[in-house]
């Protein structure tokens, strides 16, 4: 089916043409005019990573107030007031708390500003899961979330908040806490950007604003149709999305919202119906480049490339070859039939069509005609011969790639200095910023956990502390592995996985550090300190280490358009990243490190995040820098934050022009070579071997059988040849024995023509 020589001549001059309009489609369907695609997604991808961040204080505070109920270590003389006070006591959050009996909801403790339960089923709300999710309500006019945890306390023989008509009771008293705390706090990053966040009906209940800004994004309606947006979503998912406001003079509102809820399952947070809506002016650009007539241009040369290549293969190619299977099937005929028909079919002279080897080709048949007559010898032919068709098919792919190669690397070069619009290049400092608090996060709460288990070992038993150090570790997923460390520096008891410290040091304080400095894994560790009980002995071991699972950093690194995410050292040594690595590697681009190192300030000061767009080998690349703590326990380290998303990834008009401009010329070059090379393989070697067996032929080669490769038309001719030598073959063999020569006939089989 994909024989002879139409096919490929005909794809050319189709494929051709069809690359030649989807450049038109391509670049004709790129604007610069108005906000960039860009910038809007940029904005989406901001609100989802702020609400994300957001998701995750809520989730890490729901999960605390349960974990501080669960390890509460009840007595027969706990009572609900003790309880409570012990339960809060480290809540520095908590606005008021309440202990409640889940049997009727009686309120047995309080502390703090009053709780507000209006329309709070404590039965119901009990007997629900053992996670119980928190809830959005509304006390003195603000929205506080409130925090729930199931206790219980063991059997009091006397119980002072019994009703008194009712008998003692014996069993166990199950009993909710109830923490109420404000939001998160919010945090607006990128100069003149308002981060709000809203409930259902789109009121916003805390907003921040970095720098400048025009004001919220309620002035504008676009509060509203966030939150219309987010209710049309489909409920426990994070869907986000991208809105424009109004133009002021040369800038527009560009908003970005995004739910805070769980993409993978059901979360804590997503019946709280909170939407993240940032917001930022951003400039309106105007028409800076038309592709449009560029497109009309390189498509029109490519259809003209197309037609006359298609037309020099017809007249030059395709017309000859079926002149010769036309001649040699007439020859063939001559040699099989009888009578006139036979005689006027070989006294017709076979004409020479084209050059190259179907001019070869035709000379020899019309010497073979002529020793089929008796008015010719066999007759040689020249060695050197001049260009064939296979110098046709080259210089039809070196045609095709004069257009194709200055379309893959001279036109619409993109310039790395002016590709990237100044607002992606601050969205992608932002984003970095957001990627380094959410880090940071993730960070001090392994070290806030660490400090927690590390006060419970003070004053216990070898055995209590180990019950202690597995159950940490069953309940901090972060951790691979928890040891103590004695004073010279010796690990005393150790939980999990085999240590990976190299560094045998035992620090003051508490924090997070690295205990190794090569391998194939880094360690990095949380650690506090492990008091002595008052009266008592200095424990034996005094430092809690927490090596934390790197796996576990590495999984909050990537974001949606982020691109590449890495934490550095002080020394800009890779310690996590969200694509593969070693270990304390460098950076893989020098312009990422001297990014990390221009966000270090002067000594003493907290550095500020930075961004840059860097040439790449495989093209512009938009980076940025944060440096990741200002303060808490991993602001003495030095630790960055970097991220590099290639600008090919974004959609940036001028970038986009300069991939689809590539994109046409690979396809218009591949194109070319695919059917030329097609044509090569089904026709040009083909005719080029019977080029050579047909001159043999006539130079008195009676021994080589010709046998026909394709069901085409150099198959036919093919054919044809091989009838004429039999026919001579016979004669010579007639000549040798002594008998007149004349025509026979072959064997049917072999008569059958196309």
């Amino acid at each position: 089916m994909l024989g002879g020589v139409r096919p490929p001549i005909a794809s050319l001059v189709v494929l051709l043409l069809t690359v030649a309009a989807l450049t038109v489609i391509g670049l004709d369907g790129i604007h610069t005019a108005g906000v960039p695609q860009a910038v809007l997604n940029g904005e989406q991808q901001i609100a989802a990573d702020t609400a994300l961040s957001m998701r995750s204080a809520i989730d890490a505070e729901a999960s605390a107030v349960r974990r501080t109920a669960d390890a509460y270590p009840a007595t027969s003389a706990s009572t609900p007031t003790t309880t409570l006070k012990a339960l809060t006591a480290a809540r520095k959050a908590a606005l008021g708390s309440a202990l409640l009996d889940q049997r009727n909801g009686k309120l047995l403790a309080a502390g703090g500003k009053t709780v507000p339960l209006t329309g709070v089923d404590v039965a119901r709300t009990a007997s629900g899961p053992e996670a119980i999710p928190p809830r959005l309500v509304t006390s003195g006019g603000t929205r506080q979330l409130l925090y729930f945890a199931k206790v219980t306390l063991p059997a009091q023989q006397d119980d002072p908040d019994q009703d008194q008509y009712q008998a003692p009771s014996r069993t166990d008293r199950q009993l909710l806490l109830v923490v109420s705390e404000a939001l998160p706090a919010l945090t607006a990053y990128g100069e003149g950007r308002t981060a709000e966040v809203l409930d259902a009906s789109g009121k916003a209940l805390a907003t921040a604003v970095s720098g400048t800004a025009s004001g919220t994004a309620a002035h504008s309606g676009l509060s509203a149709a966030a939150a219309r947006a987010a209710n049309g979503s489909r409920s426990g998912t994070d869907a986000s999305g991208t809105l424009l406001g109004t133009t002021t003079g040369s800038r527009r509102t560009v908003a970005g919202w995004a739910q805070v809820a769980s993409a993978t399952g059901s979360g804590a947070t997503d019946d709280l119906g909170l939407v993240v809506l940032t917001s930022r002016a951003a400039p309106a650009t105007t028409p800076t480049a038309d592709y449009s007539r560029f497109a009309l241009e390189t498509a029109g040369t490519l259809a003209m490339v197309a037609l006359l290549l298609g037309l020099a293969q017809y007249f030059s190619v395709q017309r000859p070859l079926l002149r010769l299977y036309l001649s040699a099937g007439r020859l063939a005929r001559g040699v099989t039939g009888g009578g006139s028909t036979a005689a006027a079919e070989l006294s017709r002279p076979v004409p020479v069509h084209g050059f190259g080897e179907l001019a070869r080709i035709g000379r020899a048949l019309d010497s073979l005609r002529g020793q089929l007559l008796g008015e010719s010898g066999p007759q040689q032919f020249p060695a050197r011969r001049g260009p064939g068709y296979r110098a046709l098919a080259v210089v039809g792919v070196v045609v095709v790639a004069c257009w194709a190669v200055p379309m893959i690397f001279l036109l619409n070069r993109a310039d790395a200095a002016t590709a990237v619009p100044a607002p992606v290049l601050a969205d992608q400092q932002a984003r970095t910023e957001i990627a380094t608090q959410r880090i940071r996060q993730s960070l001090d709460q392994s070290y806030t956990d660490l400090s927690e288990a590390a006060a419970s070992l003070s004053g216990r038993s070898r055995a209590a502390q180990t019950q202690v150090l597995r159950q940490s570790l069953a309940d901090h997923k972060q951790y691979r592995s928890l040891y103590l460390l004695n004073r010279s520096g010796g690990i005393t008891l150790r939980v999990g996985d085999t240590p990976l410290r190299t560094l045998v040091h035992v620090p003051g304080g508490g924090g997070i550090t690295t205990v190794n400095t090569s391998g194939r894994i880094p360690a990095i560790a949380a650690y506090a300190q492990v008091r002595s009980g008052k009266g008592q002995a200095p424990a034996a071991g005094v430092v809690l280490f927490g090596e934390i699972d790197v796996k576990a950093l590495n999984s909050i690194l990537p974001r949606p358009k982020l691109g590449s995410v890495w934490v550095t050292d002080g020394d800009e040594k890779v310690l996590a990243a969200s694509v593969g690595y070693r270990a304390f590697q460098s950076l893989p681009d020098s312009g990422l490190t001297r990014l990390a190192r221009a966000t270090q300030g002067a000594p003493g000061t907290a550095g500020t995040a930075t961004s840059a767009v860097h040439n790449t080998s495989s093209g512009p690349s938009v980076d940025a820098a944060a440096p990741l703590a200002q303060s808490g326990p991993t602001a003495r380290l030095g630790w960055h934050v970097v991220t590099a998303e290639p600008a090919a990834a974004l959609q940036i008009p001028a970038v986009q022009a300069e991939q689809r401009t590539m994109l046409a010329g690979i396809l218009g070059l591949a194109v070319s070579a695919a059917c030329l090379g097609w044509l090569y393989v089904v026709v040009i070697r083909p005719l080029r071997a019977v080029a050579v067996l047909v001159e043999r032929l006539a130079g008195g080669d009676r021994r080589t059988v010709l046998h026909p490769v394709n069901h085409d038309e150099i198959g036919s001719v093919t054919r044809s040849l091989e009838l004429v030598r039999q026919v001579l073959a016979e004669r010579d063999r007639a000549a040798r024995s002594g008998h007149a020569a004349g025509p026979s006939r072959p064997p049917r089989a072999n008569t059958h023509q196309r």
